[in-house]
């Protein structure tokens, strides 16, 4: 099962991999270092406007640096903000 920002990116042409559910349920999503700008562009346009927090760690040594960005879409008066 994918979610919704898999199923838009798809539509929209950019490249991704789902990475599924979160024990929380938070969609995780995989892309490219080069569509990095173009998708967090789109996220932001569509209401993701607050980075959580941010992390990278070695997938190999002297490698392949990985970076996680946990996003979440903050409005005022909504008691629980989506996560992505």
């Amino acid at each position: 099962m994918h979610g919704r920002l898999y199923v838009w990116l798809v539509k929209h042409g950019l490249v991704h991999r789902s990475l599924g559910f979160g024990y929380q349920g938070i969609e995780t999503l995989q892309i490219k270092s080069e569509d990095w700008h173009s998708i967090a562009v789109i996220l932001y346009v569509n209401g993701y406007n607050y980075l959580r927090s941010q992390c990278a760690y070695d997938v190999a040594l002297g490698g392949l640096l990985a970076n996680v960005y946990h996003l979440t879409r903050i409005e005022y008066g909504v008691d629980q903000p989506e996560e992505n």
